[in-house]
């Protein structure tokens, strides 16, 4: 597998974005080596409180939530997913496919011998993540779900969803004009910056010096499949890898009663929807509240960082771990 590494000085003076790299082995025979970066901050004798990112941001999107979290006391991880970051990034972009996402996301948390863990999932976090807590259940106290989703295609899901992507049946599928121009646009666009898509998908105007921070990991084409294929990997049809994926993250998820949170953007019209499946299917779910961020877009880190920490402090100080 052939792979780049952004170089360091990329990374040097990001605005509220002065922690020290921590690295992680998480390569297989398969792949070969590969190094996966996380952030950590608080108190390490705490419980750890692990944050996972989607596309096409990485760990950057939590400064905020990870300030907050640390200054409540909480032992902080944040990761990049593999070909984000700071972590290694392959420069094939079939060498990215949901199933190795998990598992290095997996070994990352096995690396680090992680226990009572309380899961924090956006956008394909949430996939990756849930996937991760479905096959070793036993090492997660909680969840806290926020503008993710977890296709899988079935027909049920019709008049579910904001954007429509489920079949109909009878061999049809229904998809979202929306959903279907996003991943086109990405696929076939020259060239990505992730803070396009940033600045597109937050509530608010965002600084031009953190915009430039999101792009900081992705110099040039070299460095960005792992963003050019994400798109691509979702779910459309009942037969794709990753609806299979996510039915059996579904069947551990209708077995997971430690408390489930939803706390969800007013503002994100791709999200919309989720957050409802979630309460009704996870018996975690069950008798908690929804929280709704107002005033954010999906990128709600970016809109409401602080609040969202807040929530989650509040959420874990409210369900003591098992």
């Amino acid at each position: 597998m052939d792979v780049v590494r952004t170089p360091d000085e990329r990374f040097a003076e990001l605005p509220g974005y002065g922690y020290p790299p921590c690295y992680v082995e998480v390569g297989s025979k398969s792949t070969g080596p590969l190094r996966m970066h996380y952030v950590e901050a608080g108190p390490p004798d705490a419980d750890p409180v692990l944050l996972l990112h989607g596309q096409p941001t990485w760990s950057y999107l939590y400064r905020t939530v990870i300030e907050t979290l640390a200054a409540a006391g909480h032992w902080v991880l944040a990761p990049d997913l593999i070909g984000f970051g700071r972590s290694d990034k392959p420069v094939n972009r079939f060498d990215y496919t949901v199933e190795r996402h998990v598992e290095w996301t997996a070994r990352l948390v096995a690396a680090l011998d992680l226990g009572r863990v309380s899961l924090v999932v956006q956008d394909w976090g949430g996939p990756i993540g849930l996937a991760v807590l479905a096959a070793e259940p036993q090492r997660f106290a909680r969840v806290v779900a926020t503008n993710t989703i977890l296709h899988t295609s079935d027909p049920a899901l019709d008049g579910r969803l904001r954007w429509a992507n489920h079949a109909t049946g009878d061999g049809r599928v229904v998809l979202a004009e929306a959903l279907v121009d996003y991943i086109s646009y990405t696929q076939r666009a020259p060239s990505l910056r992730a803070s396009d898509f940033v600045s597109f998908a937050t509530a608010g105007p965002v600084a031009p010096d953190v915009l430039a921070a999101y792009d900081a990991p992705f110099p040039d084409e070299t460095y960005q499949a792992g963003m050019r294929q994400f798109p691509s990997l979702i779910a459309l049809t009942p037969n794709d890898p990753g609806a299979a994926l996510n039915r059996a993250t579904w069947a551990a998820l209708e077995h997971f009663d430690r408390p489930f949170l939803t706390a969800y953007a007013d503002g994100d019209e791709a999200s919309a929807g989720w957050a409802e499946i979630f309460a009704e299917r996870v018996p975690g779910a069950q008798g908690q509240a929804h929280t709704v961020i107002e005033g954010a877009g999906h990128f709600v880190q970016e809109d409401k960082g602080t609040e969202l920490g807040e929530v989650i402090a509040r959420f874990i100080a409210a369900t003591p771990s098992p």
